[in-house]
């Protein structure tokens, strides 16, 4: 009998570890629905140069900070006092990690809107053309992380971190255009450096989205890879 309780009892503790991981993981994916909207915003706004939607951007980041922060205390209870084992452990480690990244991904978003406040109603120097297909970019990767870790899809993370040359190669397209107007009319420096921090933050989420599919790659098989 001694043994039958035990084992019952293990069996509940694995029960309650795998309801508390969804928990953490439904958390994690309203992260990335966050994340998807503040980008949404914040590039809105700058495309219509909209100076009040561009603060309320800057005011939704708190949203996306206290996720992270209930992200990061409940895997530290998790660990500490469940002690789990294999892929829970894996798991645990990559939902704490996404957050991180997740994190980074809204204060990048956050930069994007101060960028335009500095811009203000100001003419564009040139038509934003790679700008917007950098967003387009950087937003089909947010939804396939979404998706994937939805539905651990391994092979749909590795296919949407590929996605990041694309993002690499429209910065490379930002800088030139941004480098020539700037050379050819110093008039144009300041808003020239605004468009070029705007397309750097772009890139970066680029970037973040590619270390969330090693993520959770490494959640589903335990592989530490590194793309791109």
């Amino acid at each position: 009998n001694y043994k039958l309780n035990k084992l019952k009892g293990s069996n509940m503790l694995n029960t309650n570890l795998g309801l508390s991981i969804d928990t953490l993981k439904q958390y994690t994916i309203n992260m990335i629905d966050q994340c998807d909207r503040i980008l949404d915003l914040s590039v809105k706004c700058m495309l219509n140069q909209d100076i009040e939607g561009c603060k309320k951007v800057i005011n939704q980041d708190d949203k996306i900070d206290e996720l992270r922060e209930y992200i990061r205390d409940r895997s530290i209870e998790l660990l500490a006092l469940k002690q789990p084992m294999a892929k829970d452990l894996r798991y645990i480690y990559a939902l704490g990690s996404i957050a991180i990244e997740l994190e980074r991904i809204g204060d990048y978003a956050v930069n994007i809107a101060e960028e335009s406040i500095k811009i203000g109603q100001d003419k564009y120097i040139k038509d934003l053309i790679d700008i917007p297909k950098m967003y387009e970019e950087c937003k089909k990767m947010i939804l396939g992380v979404k998706e994937s870790l939805e539905n651990e899809d391994e092979d749909l993370a590795r296919e949407i971190a590929l996605n990041d040359d694309n993002v690499d190669s429209l910065y490379d397209r930002v800088q030139e255009d941004c480098l020539k107007i700037m050379n050819d009319n110093p008039q144009t420096i300041n808003q020239g450096v605004n468009l070029l921090f705007i397309g750097r933050y772009l890139e970066r989420i680029g970037d973040h989205t590619t270390n969330i599919c090693e993520k959770i790659i490494f959640a589903i098989k335990g592989e530490m890879i590194e793309i791109g």
